[in-house]
């Protein structure tokens, strides 16, 4: 079954830009049945980067989101050494403070793409980074997706592909 693995971002955009927790009731509604169901899940580092500022999206995360939802990467330390190899193989492209930030153990982009690679036949990681290949100083997860056949979509995207509406 198709599991799409959600970035920070997805959570952060939508609560601060789009879709703000005291209004979009509907989306995170959505978001809850998805999680409960199975159809989206997320990865440890994610959850790091979401509980590190104690907010109401912490809190709604906590209150709302299965037990289960946050996988452990720890089993994935293979296809990092994949992703890894990849990121150094562009170190004449990439600066080395982009490589650091994208291959920091306690970030989550480089496991996102670990933990889809891992399952490439069912895992699509949902986040809102756009491809900028040129860019030299934050290394993207679409670009990294894209180097190793990683699937990846947006959040409007995995909503259609879904053939939800909220």
């Amino acid at each position: 079954m198709e599991v799409y693995v959600l970035d920070s971002n997805f959570f952060i955009q939508a609560h601060r830009l789009h879709y703000p927790l005291d209004v979009a009731y509907g989306f995170w509604n959505k978001v809850k049945q998805l999680a409960e169901k199975g159809k989206i899940t997320s990865i440890d580092k994610v959850k790091y980067e979401l509980y590190d500022k104690n907010d109401e999206l912490e809190t709604w995360c906590v209150d709302n989101l299965p037990e289960d939802f946050f996988k452990d990467t720890s089993h994935v330390i293979a296809e990092y050494g994949q992703v890894s190899a990849w990121a150094i193989s562009k170190s004449n492209h990439y600066l080395q403070n982009a490589l650091n930030e994208f291959l920091d153990a306690n970030e989550a982009d480089a496991f996102l793409v670990a933990y889809a690679l891992a399952d490439l036949n069912n895992r699509i990681i949902v986040t809102q980074e756009i491809s900028h290949p040129a860019r030299q100083n934050k290394v993207k997860i679409p670009d990294a997706c894209n180097a190793l056949s990683v699937r990846y979509a947006n959040t409007i995207d995995m909503f259609r592909r879904l053939g939800e509406t909220f």
